[in-house]
This record gives structure tokens, C-alpha cells and sequence, in this order.
């Protein structure tokens, strides 16, 4: 018997099933990647197994044992540990502060904080990590945070650890060394359930691998018998995936977007971003590079008119729009891709119809005189759709009723269509599955090859390297460097990421 067996997992949220009939049997001591598209059902799988859900039905077994998890308390008693995505730390506490809080078998009461210390100490010896006890969070690093938040649960005598998404954050760097502690785990005989969609991932590091598809589990195997990351994408989406990026070399023309010597201070005095400066040209791509929170937001609101910039410019096609406001930004044929489609780029309670021509709608062909034309915009925004995929009953179905994947197909759509000069796309594919990230991708590049400037922020570096002809790289609001793709490294791009080794001028 599996160290790990969950049987015949039924989830159902209304008329809504998360999880129909699911299996998953994982071997003590392995890395098992749980795959599949946004919506697939992973999170919600591991939801119950941590005992944030219960179940509509089916059984669990831990070790031979049936269990009933009625909370994550029980979970942890049980020694099922979850690390989640977004970091559960308090940064003004210190390490050791941030192990025993809410842990009621190690308090202040019970154990002093010195012999806490002194057992996460020995914790970090064993397996090779050299994080003082009494450092702020605040002062580590991101890598050394996510490893934390593993010792945490390592702390609490977890045994079967749940890793959701874990390298989200991390530079090339930071996820080397996280694959080397994880390896380190299962060594000393620790499971570990790995959810990712980085096909890359799986294949360097994982033993086994289950894949789940609208809620159905659709491939138990091991990774050895993978023979390509195609034919994990396929099982992820059910059909075969191009999962090639066509790009061919562009001379870019004149610049589009020029940024000088932008700085941006927030109100509570925080310095965002400090001194940008850089272009973006007529038929090129340019990447900006960085973990998440490193200036990217404030960067594209300031182009955009969304925030004011404390000092510096924005000039597009050579116009000052520095403090315009965003409809006037707009106007200068700009694109805006946002990074928070519910905040800034959708009308939940308006129909998929009405939000695609809030951009153009006093524009032709949409409006003649002033006087919509609705035949034509249901028209155009159904041919849209349809090239786009997106899964609606009716272009006159309310937006909030549809799944985040296609709220993010129809916003593209309505962005890419409209041939603007710059196009400012953010996360662009976040929540698309494999086969619509790649035709997004290859829609980006096609506006790149008409003429239009593109400024693309991604997370995935991955995707930077692949549609980037530039490469720029921030770190606490500076620029670090911009880098030819051709001639980039990913070691070195990941050092910038990590602030280290800036380009010198």
C-alpha cells in the first residue's frame, strides 16, 4: 500500500464538481507532481487532504491507516504539512518567532524561545540550511523564506509536505537550491506532493506524476516514462500542443516608448522605483525580468496614467504624457494588458458583449455619429471570441460568470485587436491553460512583426527569454541591466533578479 492513498475523491461545490471520483496514490519518500490547467481541481484536492475542505466522498489512508481529516489542525497532528504559494511569514518577527507562533505544543508558556531555537537549529543541521533563528524575516531572502516556510512545517514533525506552486517567486538561483533541499528531504525519507504547471520542473525533479483534467485524474505515471513535456501538455489540455515559439530576428525601428529617469515614491515614503530609464522600439519585444514586487506594478502605472511619477518621463511617440490621465494615455494607441483583470480591466456585472468595446467604443466600427451599432459589435466580438476561444453560452452572458481563464481570453482579444503602436501586457497568459498561452504568446509576436512596441512583464522567465528581443531586469525599483536576449544568460539574469551583479553603464 501507497504511503499516500486517497480514494474515489468527490468534491462538489453546488452544481459545480471540483473533483469527481478523483485517485492518488503517492510512494513514501517520493517527489509526486500533481499537474493540471487552472480549474483542474489541484488545489482543491489538496484542500481536502490538509483539511481546508471535506469531501463530498471517497476515503484517505496515511500510512496504512484510514483517516478523517476534519481541519488543517488535524492535518498537522496527522504530520501533513502545506506550504503555500503566497508566504504565510510576518516579516517584523524573527524567524524563530514566526516556527512557534500558533503552534500550541511549542509556546512561550511551555518552552522558552532558546530552546525552540535550539531545535530549529539542529532542524537546519540535518538538513544542510544555515538560517539563524533570531534574523527578521524581513532581512532574508526570498529563497530563504520559501525554504523557512518548509522548516516550519518540518518544525511541527510534518512527514508528508504539500508544496503548492513553490518556485512562483524564486529566481533560476533561488530554485536550483530549492530542488537540492527538497531532494535532501525525501533522502531523510520525507514525501512530498509538488504542484506546479512548470513542465520543466517536473521533469528534472519529480518521481511520479498525476494529472488532472476538469476535475478527473487522467494519467497516473511515473517520469521516467515521459517522453516529452508535449505529452504532458497534451494529457493537461486533452489535445496535442505546439509548445514551439516562432520568432524570427526584426530590425526594430524608431522608439515608441521612452522612459527617463523615472522615479516613483509612494505615500507612505517608500522609494518604488528609482532613475528607469529605457525605450521601447517599433517592432520589438522587451521583457522586464523580476520577482514579483520589484517595481513592476508601479512601472506600468506610471505608463499608463494610473500613478503620477515623483520625478522623470514618459514620452510615447515622442509625446510627453507624463501625469496624463489614462484615457488620454490611451488615446495615443496604447494597449493595456492589466495585471488584475477584475480591478482594471473588466465590468463583472456587463455582459462579455459590452466589456469588449469599452476601450473603442466611441470609436469605429463600433459607433457612427456617435450612435452604437450593435449589430456589428456582436458581430466582430463573436468572430473574437470564437478565434479566441473563449467559453461562453453568449457574448451576452454577464463577464463575472465566467471562469478567470476566459475573462482573461476576452480581455486580450479586445486589447490585441485594436492594432494599437504599444501594447503593455502583463502576465498575459496567467490563468490561460498550455495551448492558449502559447497562441497568445505567438498573437504578441505577430503584433511585434506588424510594427507594434511591446512591453511585456512576466513572471515566467521562461516566457521572457522565449518573445524578448531586449531583456530588462528590476530589483527593488532599479533597473539592473537590459540584455539582448541573444546574448542573455539565465545565471546571470537570475543573479540581477537577486540584485547582484549590475550591468555597469
Amino acid at each position: 500500500m501507497a504511503y499516500l492513498e486517497m480514494h474515489a475523491i468527490t468534491k462538489t461545490f453546488g452544481s459545480l464538481v471540483a473533483n469527481d471520483n478523483v485517485d492518488l496514490k503517492v510512494e513514501k519518500g517520493h517527489i509526486h507532481a500533481l499537474l493540471g490547467e487552472n480549474g483542474a481541481g489541484k488545489s482543491t484536492l489538496m484542500n481536502i487532504l490538509y483539511g481546508l475542505y471535506k469531501p463530498t466522498s471517497g476515503e484517505i489512508f496515511l500510512d496504512g491507516e484510514k483517516i478523517e481529516i476534519q481541519d488543517s489542525k488535524h492535518a498537522i497532528k496527522a504530520g501533513i504539512g502545506m506550504v503555500h504559494q503566497h508566504f504565510m511569514l510576518i516579516p517584523t518577527l524573527s524567524v524563530i518567532e514566526n516556527v512557534v507562533l500558533g503552534y500550541k505544543e511549542i509556546s512561550r508558556f511551555r518552552l522558552h524561545l532558546d530552546e525552540a531555537a535550539r531545535k530549529f537549529n539542529l532542524l537546519c543541521e540535518k538538513f544542510g540550511e544555515s538560517i539563524s533563528p533570531w534574523e527578521k524575516v524581513e532581512n532574508l531572502s526570498i529563497g530563504e523564506q520559501q525554504r523557512l516556510e518548509i522548516l516550519k512545517a518540518l518544525f511541527r514533525e510534518s512527514e508528508l509536505l504539500i508544496l503548492d506552486e513553490p518556485t512562483a517567486v524564486l529566481t533560476p538561483q533561488e530554485t536550483t537550491k530549492l530542488f537540492g533541499f527538497l531532494t535532501k528531504l525525501t533522502e531523510h525519507g520525507l514525501t512530498i506532493i509538488f504542484i506546479t504547471h512548470k513542465l520543466g520542473e517536473v521533469m528534472s525533479l519529480c518521481d511520479r506524476c498525476t494529472i488532472l483534467r476538469q476535475g478527473k485524474a487522467v494519467s497516473h505515471m511515473d517520469i521516467s516514462e515521459v517522453e516529452s513535456y508535449s505529452q504532458l501538455a497534451a494529457l493537461m489540455v486533452g489535445r496535442e500542443v505546439d509548445l514551439e515559439t516562432y520568432k524570427t530576428d526584426k530590425t526594430p525601428g524608431e522608439s515608441v516608448l521612452e522612459l527617463e529617469d523615472l522615479s516613483y515614491t509612494n505615500e507612505k515614503g517608500i522609494d518604488r522605483l528609482a532613475h528607469v530609464s529605457f525605450s521601447v522600439r517599433s517592432g520589438e519585444i522587451v521583457g522586464i525580468a523580476g520577482v514579483d514586487g520589484n517595481g513592476q506594478s508601479e512601472l506600468v502605472r506610471l505608463i499608463t496614467g494610473l500613478l503620477h511619477a515623483t520625478s522623470g518621463s514618459v514620452l510615447i511617440d515622442g509625446c510627453d504624457v507624463t501625469g496624463a490621465k489614462p484615457k488620454e494615455i490611451l488615446a495615443h494607441s496604447v494597449a493595456h494588458i492589466p495585471e488584475d483583470r477584475h480591478k482594471m480591466a473588466m465590468v463583472s456585472d456587463m455582459t462579455v458583449n459590452e466589456n469588449m468595446i469599452l476601450m473603442s467604443y466611441d470609436h469605429s466600427p463600433y459607433s457612427k455619429h456617435g450612435i452604437l451599432d450593435w449589430k456589428k459589435i456582436e458581430d466582430i466580438n463573436q468572430k473574437l471570441c470564437n478565434t479566441y476561444e473563449v467559453k461562453t453560452p453568449s457574448i451576452h452572458e454577464t463577464a463575472g460568470k465566467l471562469s478567470g481563464g476566459n475573462q482573461q481570453k476576452f480581455v486580450i482579444a479586445r486589447e490585441l485587436n485594436r492594432n494599437s503602436r504599444l501594447i503593455v501586457a502583463v502576465y498575459p497568459a496567467r490563468g490561460l491553460d498550455i495551448g492558449t498561452t502559447k497562441y497568445i504568446q505567438s498573437r504578441l509576436i505577430e503584433e511585434r512583426d506588424r510594427g507594434a512596441a511591446v512591453l511585456l512583464v512576466s513572471n515566467e522567465l521562461d516566457e521572457i527569454f522565449q518573445l524578448s528581443d531586449r531583456i530588462a531586469v528590476l530589483y527593488k525599483g532599479e533597473v539592473m541591466g537590459i540584455v539582448g536576449q541573444k546574448e542573455a544568460k539565465r545565471d546571470a539574469i537570475g543573479l540581477m533578479m537577486a540584485g547582484i551583479g549590475k550591468q555597469k553603464d
